[in-house]
């Protein structure tokens, strides 16, 4: 065929191994095809019968047309609706550097310290910068969003509660409404009552153990809550107040007045709404509740040389070791927006803040007189940015010549409520007053807004203005040029390993390739400048992208329909649990609260089911890493009278396509239950199988794994939901915007449709791979993941294999012979660094263990170094073994070895430098330096610094 036919795949960029390497690799293998390979890993009874029915696959370039397309549809409006989000100016150093930064965003979360200390270095300032602003003692490195935060802390203090008998969390009627929505959802399996009431003494009653206040109130006004937090104290009763961040930089924090824990959004530290997201919550509270916080805290401690050094703390808080005993399932954060809000702060500056906090509450003040001279009632005596205007019968006529105007207010009984952000201009509120002046019959004529503007009062109480300081580390204090904050931003970027690096190679976590065009429209103003409750008309462009993303999704899960409200994996579980829950309940079958669990299970899978209320039964694995279908069986006949669900992750966490899967799908419904795929293993199903053939009826989805939004250093993710038919009706429905019937659960997420910017990646990656690319996909992981296998199994004990002596599209590599001669699991991932190499997931799901994961877009050449690097450390325990090195002195109980190390004018080791820094020849010319030595975990957890500490504070510690 000529040329001239000739077309350029995507697929071909986003896949590794060139064509001759999958030759090569096959004959490794002793195979003559893929569908050989194939064939001998996935079980026939699973494979599909037919290809995916998927639009054809785009070029890169008729992509970015079509999504062009799609954006000009959305109707990017002046916001002032507010509720929680606000346009923002992004900070372009911030933007390209960070937000567009694949050094930034492909990183993956830092269980790995040692590689990692420059996001935990901006996750420490996020940190700081909540709890200065709060007034709080420690605050976590983010949670998913504002609603689920006030979540959290309501079971937090539920746990915490000194009366144990109270089960009241009082609520304030001016709060959010998409974070009452939330609330009710997560209270109503532990029979949490929510009390929607005036905060008064008198309903400080014996059944509240919390109260929880928004502040600035929803309707953006102000009022001095400290009396009725120190009787609520004196009665036991714990406050929980969501604040809004950027306002505490003027008003006294809720810290100072007596909140025990204190939530919001980050999002207007220079975060993009994004039709709702992804944006970093934050979570601060007292050092009393240091082991009770959710979600993940950076914590200082040192390294091996005695030098300062950062890792996440208390991990032993955390779901997967705790389990269904967690106080949460949090998996995923939103770290790489923690990340840039943190950038934004340390930009800006605490003066910086101040000034644009104190411009908006000008603007704001300005408009209120404005209107006022109008002669419009305006009803918040005290606010920060938000007004209620009083429009009464008009609403209708003003809201039609706002729209003229394109400009979005909030509107509600006749009371326009109008936000100021950051993005206003003096200009902008001359075009707000002329829409309300002409409802007048008046004009902007009859307002002098600059003789207003000299003569504007406070709209803050004495009582409420801040006093303290805040932002006071050296770092706030010392970026402030463009220059500086470049360089301190690539200061932080150099220490991280990211996929600009090596494969990272982590089981169950996908760490494939994030293309660039892939991320090129994320950062569009017709992605990121709207706000998720803004008119429907105006949002045309992201409901088509949504509704084919979802009849894609669908095709490719064998499910009836999605649910994008989930913001991470664990969300995910969690919503999909709550779905089951919800269908069991329309059957009058809410007594069925047992949920089996493989022994195998992800620890998020525990923690989800206890979350939603039920009761987790473990079920055996057998010695091959399956589940035991005997003990399966004799679990759900045991329980068949209250058995609600089974979690299954497929292919098994252990990495094997379980032959019996349908099998186990059948003894589930046969005893009443409802199968729940966990989808963290969907990278090694899209086109060959899917869950819905299978046989289960909800799965969740990593779009931050299997359809390719990157890690960003620990998040954001999205854990959008499948459903079979009959479990449809009860998918999450929200209460500002309607997207389920009458019987949709509430809401599981602040937006509606989650972290909705980041479908545009995911969209991208199907368009552009179409159904032959995303199987070819499918099959070259699992090439890649046997290839590995097979160049290793010389080496290490491979733990797991399937029927035909296959691994899925992971593998887990047996350490545990190797602590005979003192050589830890750890300390081969500690000395893949000193290869260049992020570790595998070090031990799980089996203690003592490596989990490898390749993925389909590394190559042939990647691959070969990596199983050169790990056979090289095999060579050196064996040097241990063989007594030639000392089981307490050798190069890998010192790895990583620093830069600073190697080049010391002293080395009394017993291996040379070059063993320490150069074992492999490839080394030599690309060389990537851990930037501390191994991080000294314990001191850490002994001494708990979760904020950026001054020298003198931190020497003392």
């Amino acid at each position: 065929m000529s040329n001239v036919f000739y077309q350029e795949r995507f697929q071909d960029r986003h896949n590794g191994p060139r064509a001759e390497e999958v030759q090569e690799m096959l004959a490794f293998l002793g195979v003559q095809s893929v569908d050989e390979l194939i064939e001998q890993t996935v079980p026939h009874q699973i494979r599909l019968k037919k290809p995916l029915a998927l639009p054809e696959a785009l070029s890169e370039k008729a992509y970015l047309a079509k999504v062009k397309q799609l954006a000009d549809k959305n109707k990017v409006f002046k916001s002032y609706i507010g509720q929680g989000y606000y346009d923002v100016t992004v900070p372009g150093v911030i933007q390209r550097n960070v937000l567009e930064n694949p050094g930034w965003y492909t990183q993956y979360t830092p269980y790995q310290a040692e590689i990692a200390q420059g996001r935990l270095q901006a996750l420490l300032n996020f940190q700081t910068a909540v709890a200065d602003l709060t007034g709080l003692e420690i605050a976590n490195a983010s949670l998913l969003d504002e609603a689920t935060a006030a979540a959290e802390a309501m079971f937090m203090l539920y746990s915490a509660r000194k009366v144990k008998d109270a089960n009241v969390f009082l609520v304030t009627p001016n709060v959010y409404p998409q974070t009452l929505d939330v609330l009710q959802t997560r209270a109503t399996p532990f029979g949490i009552e929510i009390r929607v009431a005036d905060l008064e003494d008198a309903s400080l009653t014996e059944d509240v153990f919390a109260a929880f206040i928004q502040y600035p109130a929803a309707d953006g006004s102000l009022t001095d809550y400290a009396g009725f937090t120190a009787s609520a104290h004196a009665k036991n009763i714990t406050i929980c107040v969501a604040a809004d961040l950027l306002s505490l930089t003027l008003l006294t924090p809720p810290g100072e007045w007596g909140a025990d824990v204190v939530v919001g959004n980050s999002q207007r530290f220079g975060v993009p709404m994004g039709f709702g997201g992804p944006h970093a919550a934050f979570f601060a509270t007292k050092d009393a509740y240091k082991r009770n916080i959710p979600g993940r805290i950076i914590g200082v401690t040192s390294d091996a040389n005695g030098d300062y050094a950062l890792r996440m703390a208390l991990q032993t808080r955390e779901q997967h070791i705790r389990r269904d005993k967690a106080s949460s399932n949090i998996c995923t954060a939103q770290a790489l927006l923690a990340i840039m809000a943190s950038f934004y702060a340390v930009y800006h500056g605490p003066q910086g803040i101040k000034n644009i906090a104190t411009r908006i509450n000008d603007l704001a003040k300005l408009l209120d007189h404005a209107l006022q001279a109008l002669g419009y009632t305006q009803t918040n005596a005290s606010y920060f940015d938000t007004l209620r205007v009083v429009v009464g019968d008009q609403v209708g006529a003003l809201k039609g010549e706002a729209l003229n105007n394109e400009l979005n207010f909030f509107y509600h009984e006749g009371i326009v409520g109008i936000a100021i952000d950051e993005t206003t201009t003096f200009e902008d509120i001359q075009t707000i007053v002329k829409v309300f002046a002409k409802i007048k019959a008046k004009s902007l004529n009859d307002v002098d807004l600059h003789g207003l503007a000299d003569q504007l009062s406070s709209s803050i109480p004495d009582a409420l203005v801040r006093t303290s300081a805040y932002l006071t580390h050296p770092i706030f204090n010392s970026y402030h040029s463009e220059s500086e904050m470049l360089r301190y931003i690539k200061s932080l970027e150099s220490k991280d390993l990211s996929l600009c690096h090596s494969m990272i190679p982590l089981g169950s976590c996908t760490m494939k390739l994030n293309a660039t065009t892939e991320m090129v429209p994320l950062t569009w103003a017709h992605f990121g400048g709207l706000h998720p409750f803004a008119p429907v008309d105006q949002t045309s462009g992201y409901m088509q992208l949504i509704n084919e993303l979802n009849d894609w999704l669908s095709e490719i899960t064998g499910f009836a329909k999605m649910s994008f409200q989930p913001n991470s994996g664990a969300q995910g579980e969690y919503a999909g649990l709550m779905v089951i829950r919800a269908y069991h309940e329309s059957r009058g079958e809410s007594h069925r609260n047992i949920c089996l669990i493989p022994a195998s299970a992800h620890g998020t899978n525990p923690a989800s089911a206890s979350m939603a209320g039920l009761k987790v039964v473990v079920v055996k694995c057998d010695a091959f890493g399956n589940i035991d279908v005997a003990d399966l069986r004799a679990r759900a006949e045991e329980h068949a009278a209250n058995l609600n669900s089974l979690m299954v992750t497929y292919p098994s966490t252990h990495g094997v396509f379980e032959e019996s899967i349908i099998e186990i799908c059948e003894i589930i419904h046969a005893n009443g239950g409802q199968v729940y795929m966990d989808g963290a293993n969907m990278n090694a199903q899209v086109g060959l199988t899917s869950p819905g053939f299978i046989g289960a009826d909800v799965c969740h989805l990593n779009l931050h794994k299997t359809f390719c939004i990157p890690h960003g250093g620990g998040g954001p993710g999205m854990g959008p939901i499948g459903v079979v038919a009959h479990l449809v009706p009860f998918l999450p429905n929200h209460e500002v915007i309607e997207i389920s019937g009458e019987q949709g659960i509430s809401a599981v997420s602040a937006a509606p449709f989650g972290s909705a910017s980041i479908l545009t990646i995911s969209y991208a990656y199907i368009a552009m791979m179409g159904a032959d690319g995303l199987t070819a996909a499918t099959k070259t992981a699992i090439l890649n993941a046997n290839y590995i296998k097979a160049r290793l199994e010389g080496h290490y004990a491979v733990l797991y294999a399937g029927a035909n002596g296959r691994c899925a599209h992971e593998m887990i590599l047996d350490c545990r012979g190797f602590k005979n001669v003192g050589i830890e699991v750890a300390d081969i991932a500690k000395r893949l660094m000193d290869y260049g190499f992020h570790a595998p997931t070090v031990s799980f799901p089996v203690a003592g263990t490596l989990m490898v994961e390749p993925t389909e877009s590394e190559s042939k050449a990647e691959l070969d170094r990596f199983c050169d690097a790990l056979i090289a450390i095999r060579a050196e325990i064996a040097a241990v073994e063989a007594g030639e090195a000392d089981q307490k002195e050798n190069v890998l109980k010192h790895a990583p070895h620093t830069a600073e190390v190697v080049t010391a004018d002293e080395w009394n080791r017993a291996y040379s430098r070059q063993t320490a820094a150069y074992p492999l020849p490839y080394l030599k010319v690309n060389k990537f330096w851990p930037s501390v030595g191994r991080v000294n975990d314990s001191q850490g957890d002994r001494t708990l610094i979760c904020s950026c500490p001054s020298i003198e504070e931190y020497a003392e510690a």
